[in-house]
């Protein structure tokens, strides 16, 4: 296994974090369990060497494949919104479609007990697993596989949290969904997105947009 920096030097070093943070929270992000663990994260080491210098500017970077690691508003946004929703009750079981380079799956990691977590593009895959498993995240699983299909072997999720832009929201994802549930989504037909928060209560479904936002697409398959 590659030996990583977790620590960081330079334009990685805490201090350049704690920097990022001050400007999450100037930005409007307020839950400080969510600005903790950006601040412990080292998002450094889920981006390649070369752009290794820019990890903690907010915005996103480009990992390969035509995917791009979130922006970090982003990430805290998207996190707090798991965090928040519902009843206010923080969720046990998350199911992450998209791990991406495994950096939101980190965050999520580090604030939930069990984060289940699907990528289709599997070169991603591995890169993700390696890092995770650097970090020593051991409440994580990971499957290669279709993320609109869920994930029914561990279901039902407690919250749902989609890294991708869908033009609709999976119904084999929303059936997994338990009584009393979140799901956090970009969904839209245009190229930017609403960023949705939705609540399950039973049969019925409450919504509310939280944000205007642009990711890669939500796509079928595996590669």
């Amino acid at each position: 296994m590659k030996d990583f920096n977790l620590q960081g030097i330079g334009m990685t070093s805490r201090r350049t974090r704690e920097r990022l943070v001050r400007r999450l929270r100037e930005a409007g992000i307020d839950d400080e369990r969510v600005l903790d663990t950006i601040a412990a994260v080292p998002r450094h080491i889920f981006v390649d060497e070369a752009l290794a210098h820019r990890a903690y500017e907010d915005s996103a970077l480009p990992i390969g494949h035509g995917q791009t690691i979130s922006q970090p508003y982003l990430v805290a946004a998207m996190t707090a919104a798991i965090l928040g929703g519902g009843d206010g009750s923080t969720p046990r079981r998350v199911l992450e479609i998209g791990t991406g380079s495994g950096y939101q799956t980190a965050v999520l990691a580090m604030l939930v007990e069990h984060v289940y977590s699907i990528e289709r593009i599997g070169g991603l895959l591995d890169r993700a697993r390696e890092r995770l498993s650097a970090l020593g995240m051991r409440n994580v699983r990971t499957r290669h596989g279709d993320g609109s299909l869920g994930w029914s072997e561990h279901a039902p999720f407690d919250a749902v949290l989609v890294t991708a832009g869908a033009t609709h929201i999976p119904d084999a994802v929303m059936d997994q969904m338990a009584d009393g549930a979140h799901l956090v989504i970009p969904v839209g037909n245009g190229e930017v997105k609403e960023l949705k928060r939705l609540h399950r209560a039973g049969d019925a479904w409450r919504q509310e947009t939280l944000d205007h936002v642009r990711f890669v697409p939500l796509l079928r398959g595996i590669t």
